[in-house]
């Protein structure tokens, strides 16, 4: 593999009104639709519990007109989808209390429901991370009740039935904001915040149980935490991130990555992007954006949507990232 390679980010067009500039949100993709919950523009103050909408191919945003079991506002929130159905977890309310409910929402017929919630499933936490494949919803990490955590769940959505798997070991400590995907059959732990922003990467593998550090080489990132990063087929995607934490905390904007890489995971190297910046098209520095693996216009990629910027400006941009692999 070559020690660049090759791909190009495009500017979404928005109509309609949208969400709006906002950072410590989720987003899925369902078909041709991106669906947006949480997040906040003032520091640590939830906007609000409407599910946005945005048709990828009419270019304009809407809020679903929806029932059920309506989440409450949070941010740190984290989703994912399997097939139709949206499941959104945790996050972190007005009053910075850590949550701990699952929640399901069908785009069919726009009905949220209440999973689990009190002691079922992963104890409560904020700024973990979540990834899917075509059977179970996969958690990990955040900032839980007493600290950062680095346990591993997965919720079964056919047997509707939580799984707690093996803790890593002490070489793997507990973190905020890392990255989580799931390739080649196996689930990646990539890089987080742990007092320090941490470069390391951790893989568990659900057939034998074991969790490995992996060694990598190649053009490797910095240390970050609270990036996009997506798997596509052997290569995972990362993009963007806080690579030097602010003194404020949450509060204020630390400094940002505008770079992208990829990791092969079948051979470990890592490769840095030629992204298409000398276009002008090019999403810049961000961090605690929301972000989504997807495919428009028949092409898989990345989908970032928002943000904060190192002037601590909440972003309220789309961009779309497609590789050439």
């Amino acid at each position: 593999m070559a020690s660049t390679m090759q791909g190009n980010w495009v500017k979404l067009h928005q109509e309609g009104t949208g969400p709006g500039a906002r950072s410590s949100h989720a987003i899925a993709l369902v078909g041709q639709k991106i669906y947006a919950f949480g997040g906040e523009f003032t520091p640590r103050v939830p906007i609000d519990n409407n599910l946005h909408v945005f048709d990828l191919q009419t270019l304009t945003w809407s809020v679903a007109d929806v029932t059920g079991d309506i989440p409450p506002p949070r941010v740190g929130v984290t989703m994912a989808a399997v097939g139709k159905t949206i499941y959104v977890f945790g996050g972190r309310d007005g009053t910075h209390k850590e949550l701990n409910e699952l929640y399901s929402f069908d785009t069919s017929t726009n009905k949220w429901t209440l999973l689990s919630t009190a002691n079922a499933g992963p104890p409560h936490r904020s700024y973990h991370s979540m990834t899917a494949d075509d059977r179970r919803v996969y958690i990990f990490g955040g900032c839980g009740v007493s600290g950062r955590l680095n346990d591993l769940w997965a919720f079964d959505v056919i047997d509707q039935k939580w799984i707690k798997y093996p803790t890593p070991g002490d070489n793997c400590k507990g973190r905020g904001g890392p990255g989580l995907v799931v390739s080649q059959g196996k689930i990646w732990v990539v890089y987080g915040f742990s007092g320090v922003e941490m470069d390391d990467v951790h893989c568990f593998d659900p057939a034998t149980g074991k969790w490995t550090q992996v060694e990598t080489s190649g053009e490797k990132p910095t240390a970050r935490s609270v990036f996009p990063i997506v798997g596509t087929g052997r290569y995972i995607i990362l993009y963007g991130g806080e690579i030097d934490p602010s003194d404020l905390g949450h509060l204020g904007a630390g400094k940002f990555s505008s770079e992208l890489y990829s990791l092969d995971t079948e051979t470990l190297v890592w490769a840095r992007w030629d992204d298409g910046r000398e276009s002008n098209i090019h999403p810049g520095p961000r961090g605690w954006c929301a972000f989504a693996g997807g495919c428009t216009d028949d092409k898989q990629g990345l989908l970032v949507y928002g943000g904060n910027s190192p002037s601590n400006d909440r972003l309220e941009d789309i961009y779309f990232f497609t590789p050439c692999l």
